[in-house]
């Protein structure tokens, strides 16, 4: 079955950042105990360059340099969340993260980006906690491990946009991202569990029940939610039958490709890439009121 809503040839472009020096060196969220000095940096490579070649068959992928000392740096999506010709630079809540900032900030100004700040005391992971609806001019944005609930208001403003804040409550999904995924089409695949009661009534009440995509807990600790989406197509880790059936059914293609050690650190295939031509739209803004 296909759906005439998904645009099945988007003009989308990611960028990216080669895992030469990526590894498991600290512990800062739930998937790192126990990792440090484990991971493969050779199939690391393997894994991230079969994502580049697959997600480069239906959109654009930009670079940006691999350095030394960072080796976070390959998870791009908390570099930032961009909207039109503006991004709002990340400040990471960690201090092991927080060198890469300047990294990050060169590249979107490379990139041609007007780079916009929060405060520094604003803990903000970028697209990590922040992202965009694929039906409405909306901020979607998670709270409660990484970014401050504060920065909901400074983001409205900075971007015109209107944000509805959802509070995460279960560590091991500590980024929006890793649980929560708006899809072409108005769709929304996440895990109910990692929010909060109120948040699961925000999701519910902005989301028709038929464009709601719900993860069980073995999907979701595969990283299902953690995906790419360009158009009709779906890049992740791994799926269940089940899940891939249901994407199948609403015309989207599913592309499972292994990030076995991205998992290692806490990431995958949408943590790897941040989408860098978020189209502006014209709109009032406005924090939602029902803040979670």
């Amino acid at each position: 079955m296909t759906n005439h809503l998904l645009d099945h040839t988007a003009d989308d472009t990611f960028l990216m950042c080669a895992p030469d020096h990526f590894e498991v060196s600290y512990v800062i969220n739930p998937w790192m105990a126990g990792n440090i000095a484990h991971g493969n940096r050779s199939l690391a490579m393997q894994q991230w360059l079969a994502l580049v070649e697959a997600i480069g068959q239906v959109a654009k992928i930009k670079m940006m340099p691999a350095m030394p000392g960072v080796p976070d740096l390959v998870f791009t999506a908390n570099a930032g969340v961009v909207l039109g010709n503006k991004v709002v630079l990340s400040r990471f809540r960690h201090v092991e993260r927080q060198a890469e900032e300047v990294y990050f900030e060169a590249a979107f100004t490379a990139h041609g980006f007007e780079v916009l700040t929060l405060p520094p005391e604003l803990p903000f992971e970028g697209a990590g906690d922040a992202l965009m609806d694929r039906s409405e001019n909306l901020l979607w944005f998670g709270h409660g491990h990484r970014s401050d609930i504060a920065c909901a208001t400074r983001l409205s403003e900075l971007l015109e946009i209107e944000v509805q804040p959802l509070k995460l409550v279960d560590a091991r999904f500590y980024h929006l991202d890793t649980c929560f995924c708006p899809l072409a089409g108005g769709y929304v695949m996440y895990f109910p569990e990692a929010f909060d009661a109120v948040s699961q009534a925000h999701i519910a009440a902005r989301v028709p029940a038929d464009k709601r995509i719900i993860v069980d807990s073995e999907d979701a600790l595969h990283f299902a939610c953690n995906t790419v989406n360009s158009g009709s197509h779906i890049f992740l880790n791994q799926a269940s039958d089940a899940l891939v059936a249901q994407l199948q059914a609403h015309g989207f293609t599913v592309h499972q490709t292994a990030l076995t050690e991205f998992l290692k650190a806490g990431g995958a295939a949408k943590c790897l890439t941040l989408k860098l031509n978020e189209p502006q739209q014209t709109v009032a803004t406005r924090v939602s009121q029902q803040a979670a």
